[in-house]
């Protein structure tokens, strides 16, 4: 095992101006997105009356949050999703205020609402609503406008499809949005779950991440340290993914890419999170970015590392500081694993 310190990683601020560029596309894809919630107690006692300190809203789903950490990055994103009733007329509104470009789909139903629980000692509850059923119409229209999209031209595209799937939609939508992608010549970068993960891996996505359950449940490999993490993520490369990478929260990312013989793993120290909601999702656009500025495999799961902590710190999921960002990667620890 060879061991590399942060002085091997270039610093986002650092990087070259293309990547800074709108000649790059970022396509967030949100199947189902949501309003998040965050309640905040003093003490959350299940079971009793309890009374929220504070409350926050703000525009959800897993590729919102990517949208956000992209924006804080300096990229122009924009957010592919449904968007139904007063909530999703919420959603659109806060993604505007974010100065975040939309294609909404519209749908019948109302876009739903998910909740986050804080309280003093610094546990997280969340409570998560399933979403709109989605009219056979609706995903037909949402492929059109998502196929319209990936084929404009940028110098280089990447799509990020992440999240769940919502009612009404099959198990392999996210299999079509690859397929959709790649006749584009755009890269499709993924982050799911369960059966669409399965279904997923088999249309041969450029990039996978995952976190460890996820892993575990895709690959049937049990995961309790880097080295077996390595080895799910191999395991995603055997089931089609070009390039894979598992998070283990505070312990950082695991990366591989077909035909590499080792994988990396990067991480940061750990630290006093606010909220872990959203880690993942920043680290997923930390990647991207550092894609399209066309870094080298290591320097894109450093960034991804560092996006990921930053999100521990921010005052919602996906709003992620740059100082933060900057700050967390002088302390990147890049390790390669046999």
């Amino acid at each position: 095992m060879r061991v590399h310190g942060p002085k091997n990683i270039p610093r986002m601020d650092n990087l070259p101006a293309e990547s800074h560029s709108s000649t790059n596309a970022f396509f967030c894809v949100s199947l189902n997105p949501a309003i998040d919630t965050r309640l905040r107690f003093d003490q959350f006692v299940p079971g009793r009356v309890n009374r929220a300190s504070a409350v926050q809203r703000a525009p959800g789903g897993k590729a919102a949050h990517v949208a956000m950490a992209l924006k804080a990055l300096s990229a122009t994103p924009t957010w592919i999703g449904f968007s139904g009733g007063a909530t999703g007329n919420e959603l659109l509104a806060g993604l505007r205020s974010l100065e975040i470009d939309s294609l909404p789909v519209p749908i019948a139903q109302s876009t739903r609402v998910n909740l986050e629980i804080l309280d003093a000692r610094g546990e997280v509850t969340e409570i998560l609503e399933p979403g709109a059923a989605i009219t056979e119409y609706e995903w037909s229209e949402f492929q059109r406008v998502c196929a319209a999209a990936f084929q404009q031209e940028f110098h280089k595209k990447i799509a990020l499809i992440s999240g769940s799937l919502p009612p009404g939609v099959p198990v392999e939508a996210y299999a079509t949005l690859v397929s959709l992608t790649h006749s584009a010549d755009c890269l499709a970068f993924v982050d799911s779950s369960g059966v669409a993960l399965s279904k997923v891996l088999a249309a041969r996505p450029d990039f996978v991440k995952i976190n460890r359950e996820e892993a575990e449940l895709a690959t049937q490999v049990t995961i309790h340290d880097p080295s077996s993490a390595a080895r799910a993520a191999r395991k995603l490369l055997d089931l089609g993914a070009n390039s894979a990478a598992v998070s283990l929260g505070e312990r950082g990312l695991i990366g591989v890419r077909k035909g590499d013989p080792l994988a990396v793993h990067a991480r940061t120290t750990p630290l006093a999170a606010i909220s872990t909601v959203g880690c993942g999702d920043a680290a997923l656009a930390g990647f991207a970015f550092a894609a399209a500025a066309n870094l080298s495999f290591e320097q894109s799961l450093a960034l991804a590392a560092a996006c990921g902590a930053a999100n521990c710190l921010a005052a919602l999921p996906g709003h992620i500081m740059r100082d933060d960002i900057s700050r967390l990667e002088r302390d990147v620890h890049i390790e390669q694993l046999e």
